[in-house]
């Protein structure tokens, strides 16, 4: 439980290093039937942030806990690219992508904690 809140901390800070905005953090422990115990959503505005926000990601995971994803899937177009952590997914969106799937309010009973954008 440590280990995932660490990761779900690190994974946040990769996304803040590329200016990754509008932060949510699912929290599905506890609820029935989910594949992984967080969700951590975010944004980029171009095919090449949400490029570099996964790449912050990935290496800061890697260097800070030894962690690396099972998959990643969607750099081809990296409109939504999805990282499996195992019981933590991270999805970086473009806008108009991440507001039509609308994934933080998949789980209406999942906490949903608001990060908020650095400058």
């Amino acid at each position: 439980m440590k280990q995932e809140k660490e990761l779900v901390d690190v994974i946040i800070a990769g996304i803040q290093e590329k200016k990754g905005s509008q932060i949510v953090v699912a929290d599905l422990n506890g609820i029935e039937g989910t594949i992984c115990r967080y969700f951590v959503v975010c944004q980029g505005n171009s095919p090449a942030q949400v490029e570099a926000i996964t790449e912050s990601v990935a290496e800061m995971a890697r260097k800070q806990l030894g962690e690396k994803p099972a998959h990643v899937v969607g750099l081809e177009n990296a409109q939504w690219v999805a990282m499996d952590y195992t019981d933590v997914m991270v999805h970086v969106f473009l806008p108009d992508v991440r507001e039509y799937y609308d994934l933080e309010h998949l789980w209406y009973d999942a906490q949903l904690k608001y990060i908020e954008d650095l400058d």
